[in-house]
């Protein structure tokens, strides 16, 4: 009777040793075990970090969505036009090193909590990393910045490349970003892309297609392109507004279509999504109108050329303008 309960409680034992990780790391929710994260575990390198969500599988198939991904700035959503990688830097050294409280004191001291501020939309994969993968990100940015100031176009152009290596890409998309309410809908589960349809896929990587409820709603797109300040974060930041505005304004107002609708469909651009910065965007956003004339004006004993010139401008998209 004694060897039985001793052989009871060592079995108990073993058990509580193999499963508590699990349960200190793990969520509330059932089915997150299932996530590529959970099944991968947390990225250790920046390169850890881009296999895990390599997409390079999809792209035999989708060819044509690949090509027009890539000229899309979600395809380089660090680095962006190097302003957004030199944003990252000016967040670190106006913002994080002049908090008391963030306890950075130095780039040296940056965590991925740090950085998720910027990185819940740039990189919200970041979350699945280690801090390790925040220091080398942290390390190529500075690095990156001190070859550009050496005009050492060799190294700019490896760095600028590491920088570029993770990003949003498919797998974010279809498969990461791809359920909102996931106690309702079910956690995004390793080995599926996330659509329109259900059934098989022809991969070996992603065998399966399940339907996304948001796939088509702009919640998916309002993941990133926000509200307003992120409260859940210890310290609340956003720079973008416009699915705010987007619900407030232009939803308000029976407002009815989406984001993918006008970014995707009718600009006839698909996964090359843009923004302001593309002609055809900011044409259909904005109605843009002038008037101008040109007088002498007699101020005293002198006569001066004078211009008079009204600007009407009328905001046609669905959200706020400029936003990102």
């Amino acid at each position: 009777m004694k060897q039985r309960i001793i052989g009871i409680v060592a079995l108990l034992a073993v058990t509580v040793l193999l499963s508590g990780p699990a349960c200190a790391d793990g969520k509330a929710g059932i089915g997150w075990q299932e996530t590529i994260a959970a099944k991968t575990g947390k990225a250790k390198t920046l390169a850890e970090l881009a296999k895990m969500y390599d997409s390079s599988s999809c792209i035999e198939c989708h060819q044509e969505q690949h090509d027009q991904s890539q000229k899309s700035i979600h395809s380089k959503s660090i680095f962006g036009t190097a302003r957004t990688a030199m944003t990252f830097i000016t967040s670190i050294e106006n913002g994080l090193m002049e908090q008391p409280y963030s306890g950075v004191k130095s780039p040296k001291d940056v965590k991925v909590e740090h950085l998720m501020g910027c990185a819940k939309c740039h990189l919200p994969q970041l979350a699945d990393a280690e801090d390790s993968v925040a220091q080398e990100l942290v390390t190529t940015l500075y690095n990156w910045k001190d070859a550009l100031k050496k005009k050492d176009k060799v190294a700019s152009d490896t760095l600028e490349a590491k920088l570029k290596s993770v990003n949003i890409n498919c797998l974010i998309c279809h498969n990461r970003n791809a359920i909102t309410h996931k106690w309702q809908d079910g956690y995004p589960k390793a080995g599926v892309v996330y659509g329109s349809n259900d059934g098989e896929h022809p991969s070996d990587k992603f065998p399966k297609m399940a339907t996304s409820p948001i796939m088509k709603e702009s919640i998916q797109c309002g993941q990133c392109h926000g509200m307003g300040p992120n409260m859940e974060l210890d310290q609340p930041t956003q720079c973008c507004t416009s699915y705010g505005s987007y619900l407030w304004v232009y939803k308000a107002e029976i407002g009815q279509e989406s984001c993918q609708e006008c970014h995707m469909t009718k600009s006839k651009l698909g996964h090359n999504i843009q923004g302001y910065r593309d002609p055809a965007m900011y044409k259909n956003a904005v109605d843009f109108k002038v008037e101008a004339f040109g007088y002498h004006w007699r101020d005293g004993a002198e006569i001066k050329p004078k211009a008079v010139v009204k600007v009407e401008m009328t905001n046609r998209s669905g959200h706020s303008i400029p936003d990102g």
